[in-house]
């Protein structure tokens, strides 16, 4: 088998490369990224530099068994036109080449922003993937939905999967998930247990995490198995200001939903922070993830608890810790933001 990955040096993409690269029935990874690393080379890997909105993808995909699409771009969120070349613009470019070049399988990185408001519900695949409009990332991960919807009608002949995690962590991401939703502004020391006295938080925060080798595990599945459609990717618990708090070793000081939209909005329009009120709006309203159909039908179960995820980005984030990609490198201030995972 062999297998072609777009956004393979990010934070899903690496975990999911090496997975592969364990695999005995995978014979060769074409592993596409913007920029090739040059201090990681797992094997049965061949690593091309490309833009997936470009007209070589259809070449790059030719004998590929399956494909996997990964990238996106999260920044700049000033300048959604750019995001929207790119994770929409390209990941039609990806789907079409698939397609042009036979390929039979198609494995996509949806995401639980791709649903639509929930707050409070733990919902099945089933639930709709609307999502929340004035949010780039969640208009984004919906439209392209749409676009798979079309696809599937246009090529049945290609097996379309769906992956739908919720947040993904590992401590490789730390220094990624600082530049691209905090920025330079953000102190990385604060966020070591007990550095904070008291930590506010927005109210009716609910969110659920999985570890980065645990969703690399789920694409694999999808890869080698012969399924099709949504599958929801989440571990447990479902994490709250509390639980939060706790991790952070700190008094949760709960603050209303408006508040947090109004400071955040306002840090972002400063230049001060990378994630805008909108992408806090959506996460305030979205519902949790049953991910009963992957645990049935990948045979897919976490190792990891979300608490555990969680806990390890955080460590890896005030430690500065990445691995040797461009999306991933350790953090130090001279480095410009990569905004690829």
């Amino acid at each position: 088998m062999r297998v072609l990955v777009t956004g393979a040096t990010g934070n899903v993409g690496t975990s999911l490369v090496q997975a592969l690269s364990d695999d005995p029935d995978v014979e060769e990874i074409v592993a596409v990224a913007r920029r090739a690393p040059t201090d990681w080379k797992p094997s049965k890997v061949t690593f091309v530099q490309a833009d997936v909105r470009s007209d070589e993808m259809v070449d790059h995909c030719r004998s590929a068994t399956a494909v996997v699409h990964l990238a996106w771009a999260f920044q700049p969120t000033h300048g959604p036109i750019k995001t929207w070349d790119v994770n929409v613009m390209g990941s039609i470019r990806v789907f079409e080449a698939a397609a042009e070049a036979g390929v039979g399988a198609l494995v996509y990185a949806s995401s639980v922003g791709a649903y639509s408001p929930g707050p409070g519900k733990h919902v099945d695949e089933s639930w709709p993937t609307h999502s929340l409009p004035t949010a780039a990332y969640g208009r984004e991960k919906a439209y392209v939905e749409r676009c798979l919807d079309a696809f599937e009608l246009r090529h049945p002949e290609v097996r379309v999967a769906r992956i739908r995690p919720c947040f993904i962590f590992k401590r490789e991401s730390g220094s990624e998930q600082r530049r691209i939703f905090g920025g330079p502004f953000l102190p990385r020391t604060l966020l070591r247990p007990g550095r904070l006295p008291v930590v506010p938080l927005p109210a009716g925060l609910r969110f659920q995490a999985v570890h980065t080798s645990d969703a690399a595990d789920a694409y694999r599945r999808a890869v080698l198995g012969d399924v099709r459609g949504p599958f929801n990717i989440a571990a447990d618990p479902v994490i709250d200001a509390s639980e939060l708090a706790d991790l952070l070793g700190a008094r949760k000081v709960s603050v209303p939903a408006v508040a947090a939209r109004v400071a955040v909005g306002g840090a972002w329009r400063l230049r001060l922070a990378r994630a805008d009120d909108a992408l806090l709006n959506l996460m305030l309203q979205l519902p949790t993830l049953d991910a009963a159909r992957a645990r049935r039908e990948l045979g897919w179960e976490p190792r990891y608890s979300g608490r555990e995820a969680l806990r390890e980005m955080l460590d890896g984030l005030a430690d500065g810790a990445g691995a040797p990609t461009e999306p991933l490198h350790p953090d130090h201030p001279e480095r410009t933001a990569t905004a690829f995972m």
